[in-house]
């Protein structure tokens, strides 16, 4: 692979200048901003301590992603984003679900296959093959709210709420291309936004979760109040 080989998918983009994606660079702000918003009631909290630091570093990686637009910078955009995911869903086995360590590495260790097998279903349907990967993460947070909706209905709505946010957010990055012809910057920035707001409510609900515990308690969510 030739990790400077340029790369030109979104609509903004029409040449290969640094600027050439402004609101697409600049609209990468708003993760920082949600990663700054959340920090004061995150500081003592370390899994969100964790996420926070991980939402400015996706905030960096999509910013050199919509600059440089090379595959290196693919990579700095999309690593902290699949690290993200799986620190979340660990959170969501151990401590919402309850799991022991081992259980909770393993279910996180599954996303793995499931998404292998999601991702060529997901490609035979025209509009969800777009953005075939992000889809499986509504999808599994849509799963994990049904499975809570009795024991922690407030994680539960929590996740369901979060999950509509990213299918808006998925929907809007699939329409970029092809709504350029009449809107020129593209949809691409939106997608920056709600996914900030949908990262950020998503630390919001573990934080939710963690108030609503008495006392230290166990790491194991199970005995945990809805």
């Amino acid at each position: 692979m030739n990790w400077s080989e340029q790369i030109d998918i979104y609509c903004e983009r029409l040449g290969p200048g640094f600027w050439a994606e402004p609101l697409n660079a600049v609209t990468n702000a708003a993760f920082l901003a949600a990663a700054l918003l959340l920090w004061p009631r995150s500081r003592g909290h370390r899994p969100a301590e964790l996420l926070c630091a991980i939402l400015f570093v996706i905030s960096i990686g999509s910013f050199l992603f919509h600059t440089f637009a090379t595959q290196w910078a693919s990579l700095a955009d999309t690593a902290p984003i699949g690290i993200f995911i799986l620190v979340y869903l660990f959170l969501v086995h151990r401590q919402f679900l309850g799991l022991p360590l081992w259980g909770a590495l393993l279910a996180t260790a599954g996303f793995a296959p499931y998404a292998a097998i999601m991702v060529p279903v997901l490609d035979r349907l025209p509009f969800f093959a777009i953005s075939d990967f992000y889809w499986t993460v509504p999808l599994l947070l849509f799963v994990y709210a049904l499975a809570l909706r009795r024991r922690m209905p407030h994680v539960a709505r929590g996740l369901a709420i979060g999950g509509a946010i990213l299918s808006l957010s998925i929907t809007i990055r699939s329409l970029d291309m092809a709504l350029c012809p009449a809107w020129p910057v593209g949809t691409h920035f939106l997608w920056h936004a709600l996914n900030a707001l949908m990262l950020g409510w998503m630390i919001h609900v573990w934080l939710g979760w963690r108030a609503r515990r008495p006392g230290p308690g166990r790491l194991a969510g199970a005995q945990a109040p809805g």
